[in-house]
C-alpha cells in the first residue's frame, strides 16, 4: 500500500509544480501595432482611418518594433476631428494628409515630465519646423501638456499607451500644420486710412467781384450777339448826333 501512494504523492508533487511555473510565465508580446492599440482604446475612428490610407502606420510599425529610436504619436479623438470645418480633410491632396498624419508623430518617445524641457520647436516626421512651415510648441503647467501649431492650440488630454519604443497621447484638437492650413489664420485687410479726395464748399476756388462782373458780361455778349450789335448802333448814333450839333 505504502509502494502504491509513494509513486502517487511524486506524481501529484510533479504535476502542481508544473502548473505553478506555467501560471507565472508571462505570454509571448507580440510586434507593436498603432492601430490595433487604438481601437482597443476606442474613439479614434478617424486617425485609424487615416494612419491606413496614407500607410503611416506600417510606417509607425515598422520603427517601432526595429529601431531603438522611439515614437511620440498625439492621437486626436473622433470628436476633435467632427469639430473641423466642414469639408476640412477632403480639401487636402493625398500628400497633404500624409504630411497632416505625420505632423501628429514625433521621431523621438517622450514622456509627459520630459516635456517640461523640450526645446521648441519641436520636430516631427512632416519635416523641419525650423522653417516656419511645420512649428510644433509644447508648454507645460504641472502635468497639463499644451501643444500649439500657429493654428490651433491642443491639450493631451491622457496617456493611451506607452512602452520602451512607443508614447500615444490622447489630444483634444486636430494638430492643424500651418503650412496646410494658414488661411485659416490669414488677417484680414486692414481698412486704408488715406482720406478720400473731397472738395466742400469753402475749399472750393473762388473768385473776386470785379471778376465775377467781367465774366457774367462777357458771358452775357457771347449767348447773346444782338446785345452786341445793339450796343454798337448806338454808341454810332452817339456820334453822328454829336456831329449835327
Amino acid at each position: 500500500m505504502k509502494q502504491v501512494q509513494f509513486p502517487f504523492l511524486l506524481f501529484l508533487i510533479f504535476f502542481l509544480h508544473c502548473t505553478k511555473t506555467s501560471a507565472q510565465s508571462p505570454p509571448p508580446s507580440g510586434p507593436t501595432n498603432i492601430t490595433g492599440i487604438l481601437e482597443k482604446a476606442g474613439q479614434y475612428t478617424t486617425f485609424i482611418r487615416l494612419l491606413k490610407s496614407t500607410q503611416e502606420a506600417d510606417q509607425i510599425n515598422s520603427q517601432a518594433n526595429n529601431s531603438n529610436q522611439g515614437l511620440t504619436i498625439f492621437a486626436p479623438t473622433d470628436s476633435a476631428f467632427s469639430s473641423l470645418k466642414s469639408g476640412a480633410l477632403n480639401s487636402l491632396t493625398d500628400q497633404q494628409k500624409v504630411q497632416l498624419v505625420q505632423f501628429h508623430i514625433l521621431p523621438s518617445l517622450y514622456s509627459i515630465s520630459q516635456f517640461q524641457t523640450v526645446s521648441n520647436p519641436l520636430r516631427t516626421q512632416a519635416g523641419d519646423s525650423s522653417n516656419g512651415q511645420f512649428p510644433l510648441n509644447v508648454t507645460t503647467s504641472g502635468n497639463q501638456v499644451n501643444i500649439t501649431t500657429g493654428v490651433v492650440d491642443a491639450t493631451v488630454a491622457n496617456t493611451v499607451y506607452s512602452d520602451s519604443q512607443l508614447a500615444v497621447y490622447q489630444v483634444d484638437k486636430v494638430l492643424l500644420p500651418l503650412q496646410l492650413f494658414k488661411k485659416a489664420v490669414s488677417p484680414a485687410p486692414a481698412p486704408s486710412d488715406k482720406p478720400k479726395n473731397r472738395v466742400s464748399g469753402s475749399d472750393a476756388p473762388t473768385k473776386s467781384t470785379g471778376d465775377a462782373s467781367v465774366d457774367s458780361s462777357d458771358a452775357m455778349r457771347s449767348n447773346h450777339p444782338a446785345i452786341t450789335v445793339i450796343s454798337f448802333g448806338v454808341a454810332v448814333s452817339a456820334a453822328f448826333y454829336s456831329l449835327l450839333l
